[in-house]
């Protein structure tokens, strides 16, 4: 063969390496380009969680803008103005003009004259001012935290015919016995630490300023025996929550420091379930070692009905082992993978798939909107003519869109999660007393996780099941419209002296005599 015809010979091979290598490099660009793509996208979505708003709402026309500080400003402005009940007529709906709201009634009043001089008294021409009205304006004042003794006082009684006879008054049961801790005391402690998020070691330094010295150590011991305390009212709790057939479950870490077997380090769990008949609310906390789905099953035991959660592997495989749980799943979450992921597009986020998935999803919330006070019956009717539409075009949608995406990028993150949770996503169609999300039950758990920043861990496991126990008085007392402090100091007096299911049972927030916070 001539070099001709081998030179000519060669050119198909190197136009075929040629066209392999430019395919490879092309795809390795397309490689790169979706990696830097989705870099940018990371980027963008860390800075919005650092520094943008946290609000879920979509800037878009169908929903609120977000507040400006100016606009934070202008209100505050607006309450120091002088009171105002104004109400403006507009065409379809009245507005009421915003005020500085007056003062509760129910706050003692001191009344404090301001008079004018004796020659102040006097008018220019030289007569004598004569009094005709008053003008009145209050201020709000408060007194410091003060702490007094309580002497209690046991009268004692002797026979004087019989010497050995001698009778003294019982002192009523104690809270914690042998401690010089009143239930005021004591509760004043736990809704500090537990509502108002504030540890222990500082309402030390508290009560040190007011001449009270009262070490953490003690502190902490009389949390734990308050937590053994109320433990009756928590099971009687939790058989309310189980005979009721719709409840929600989150969770949220816990690090205890001293438990066996486990380093310091070691992350365990917090549980909160949300439950109950209407009007009789129940919100519990329960600690475990771990968010093993064999470590939560008995908090599911024996129980029959639906259960609203998120997308954790961990109920999944509790409902396969029990048939009798129904897992309804929450949009909320759903919304939050798709905002995220528009906030993450920046400007282009505003047409983007992300932008339609979350108008999708914000649409069958305005319909939750526009029901919220319909009885159930009335909002599955509802539900099944005008969110199952809306649905059934999400659905659709997000199939189709699914393969179009990168699907490590957030917006077929969000795409993925809605399809896999889709049949738990739309069960809240089958009754109407379902939520579209479970956000009542994450509002519950968020006084924890506020609590938890501050005092970052517990020392037992005693101890954080006590605080479990106290955290679940708190909040289902709260769901009953009952204040914390009052509820506490009540049930702290009564309960060392109740020996009843029916004693206890009417200590429950939801059983009380409303008399008894007047």
């Amino acid at each position: 063969m001539s070099a001709k015809h081998a030179q000519a010979s060669k050119q198909p091979e190197e136009h075929k390496h040629l066209l392999a290598e430019n395919k490879s490099l092309k795809s390795q660009i397309r490689y790169l380009q979706t990696h830097v793509e989705k870099l940018e996208e990371e980027k963008r979505r860390l800075l919005q969680q650092k520094f943008g708003p946290s609000s879920e709402k979509d800037p878009s026309p169908q929903m609120r803008l977000f507040n400006e500080p100016e606009a934070e400003a202008d209100q505050a402005a607006a309450e120091e103005a002088e009171e105002t009940e104004e109400t403006v007529t507009v065409p379809e709906h009245k507005r009421r003009k915003s005020g500085r709201k007056p003062l509760p009634d129910h706050l003692p009043r001191i009344e404090v004259e301001h008079d004018l001089s004796d020659a102040e008294k006097r008018c220019e021409c030289g007569c004598q001012l004569t009094r005709i009205g008053e003008e009145v304006s209050e201020q709000l004042d408060i007194i410091p935290a003060k702490i007094q003794v309580i002497r209690n006082i046991r009268i004692k009684y002797a026979c004087k015919d019989c010497e050995g006879t001698v009778r003294t008054a019982p002192l009523p049961p104690q809270p914690i016995p042998k401690s010089n801790a009143s239930p005021g005391l004591l509760s004043h402690i736990v809704v500090g630490k537990y509502q108002d998020a504030l540890p222990l070691a500082r309402q030390e330094k508290q009560f040190a300023r007011i001449g009270v010295e009262i070490s953490r150590a003690t502190l902490a011991r009389w949390m734990i025996q308050l937590g053994t305390l109320v433990q009756p009212l928590i099971h009687l709790l939790r058989e309310r929550l189980l005979e009721y057939d719709y409840m929600g479950m989150d969770e949220t870490r816990i690090q205890v420091l001293k438990e066996p077997d486990r380093i310091a380090a070691s992350q365990s769990c917090i549980w909160v379930q949300r439950g109950g008949p209407p009007g009789q609310s129940v919100i519990l906390f329960h600690y475990t070692t771990s968010k093993a789905a064999r470590v939560a099953e008995p908090l599911l035991e024996a129980y029959a009905g639906f259960v609203q959660v998120d997308g954790n592997s961990t109920y999944e495989t509790l409902a396969k082992a029990h048939p009798e749980i129904r897992l309804v799943g929450c949009m909320a979450h759903a919304r939050r993978k798709f905002f995220e992921a528009n906030q993450a597009q920046g400007k282009k986020g505003r047409t983007g798939r992300a932008q339609k998935g979350l108008s999708l999803i914000q649409k069958l919330y305005g319909i939750e909107r526009a029901i919220k006070d319909k009885p159930a019956e009335e909002k599955q009717s509802i539900r099944e003519e005008r969110a199952a539409p809306l649905l059934e075009d999400l659905h659709t949608w997000a199939l189709r869109s699914i393969d179009e995406v990168p699907p490590s990028s957030l917006t077929g993150k969000a795409l993925h999660y809605l399809l896999e949770q889709w049949p738990k996503l739309i069960r809240y169609l089958e009754d109407g007393r379902l939520s579209i999300d479970n956000n009542a039950t994450e509002r519950a758990i968020r006084p924890f996780v506020i609590g938890r920043r501050n005092w970052l861990f517990a020392d037992t496991q005693r101890g954080a099941s006590a605080s479990a126990n106290l955290y679940s008085l708190i909040e289902t007392a709260k769901a009953s419209n009952i204040e914390p402090y009052i509820y506490l100091r009540h049930i702290f007096k009564e309960l060392p002296a109740a020996h009843t299911v029916e004693q206890l049972e009417a200590m429950l927030p939801f059983n009380l005599d409303g008399q008894l916070w007047r």
